[in-house]
């Protein structure tokens, strides 16, 4: 039972690895969504810091395979434990980016779902601390009950499964897409947590102002000091994420708006 979520932490690792060279490979900018915590640092290093990570994936990927030295074990932990601190941290700095676990698949914004979905395989590799058998033995012969369980979890927690599905209907970005229309956009914002968080602080239930910009979809209202305040939803998913600022009366430049919400 201890090794039976070695096949799919082998498996994640090995695609995040093929999808962040690829990313690289491609020779374009990436993207927010594509470079995930690398679109924290300098620009010159982001295809660097990529490469890097996707070295180390491998190397992972490669000791759970082949080993059952604790070191590799525990150095496992530790990554999808790192992961999901960093994830917190791109969620609170960059509330637009992706997590770039799997390359321009990753395009959704980092959510709940994504950091819950890190905190899991952290828990994954724990289990396999103790296993007394390498990857290429838990491939060879699963334990099909555990295997089934933990790729369930994942798939659920994973907004990448989402975006696949929506690519295959419609074969393109998210940007290029035909958005839902701006009512159904409006409803999903008022389903959401955010907006009930700051429901009571807008003078109106109706936006003044409406657009859309890439994947996201703007909604503009008054707060009760004449501010605007300013709800942007994910175009993709039928629970999008929403963010939130607020811009004071006055000011004329986006930089000026300040995140009241991640």
């Amino acid at each position: 039972m201890l090794a039976s979520q070695l096949p799919i932490l082998i498996v994640l690792l090995c695609l995040g690895t093929v999808a962040k060279a690829a990313v690289v490979r491609s020779g374009r900018e990436p993207d927010a969504a594509q470079l995930g915590p690398a679109v924290l640092i300098p620009g010159r290093f982001r295809a660097p810091a990529l490469l890097v990570c996707a070295a180390g994936e491998l190397a992972l990927a490669a000791g759970l395979l082949l080993t059952t030295h604790p070191a590799v074990r525990w150095a496992t932990v530790a990554f999808f434990a790192i992961s999901t601190y960093v994830l917190m941290e791109l969620r609170r700095r960059r509330p637009d980016a992706g997590c770039g676990c799997f390359g321009e698949v990753s395009s959704a914004p980092v959510g709940v779902r994504s950091i819950a979905r890190t905190t899991v395989m952290t828990g994954m590799a724990v289990m396999t601390v103790w296993a007394p058998v390498p990857g290429w033995v838990a491939f060879a012969q699963p334990s099909w009950g555990m295997l089934l369980a933990g790729l369930a979890v994942l798939v659920v927690l994973s907004p990448e499964v989402e975006e696949l599905v929506e690519r295959a209907r419609h074969r393109a970005p998210c940007e290029q897409r035909p958005g839902p229309a701006e009512s159904v956009m409006l409803a999903r914002l008022r389903a959401s947590g955010v907006w009930r968080a700051h429901r009571a602080e807008l003078a109106s239930a109706e936006p003044y102002d409406s657009w859309r910009e890439l994947c996201w979809r703007f909604f503009v209202f008054k707060n009760h000091q004449e501010d605007d305040v300013v709800f942007a939803v994910f175009t993709a998913g039928r629970r999008p994420a929403v963010r939130v600022a607020v811009v004071e009366a006055g000011s004329e430049t986006l930089p000026s708006y300040t995140p009241v919400s991640a």
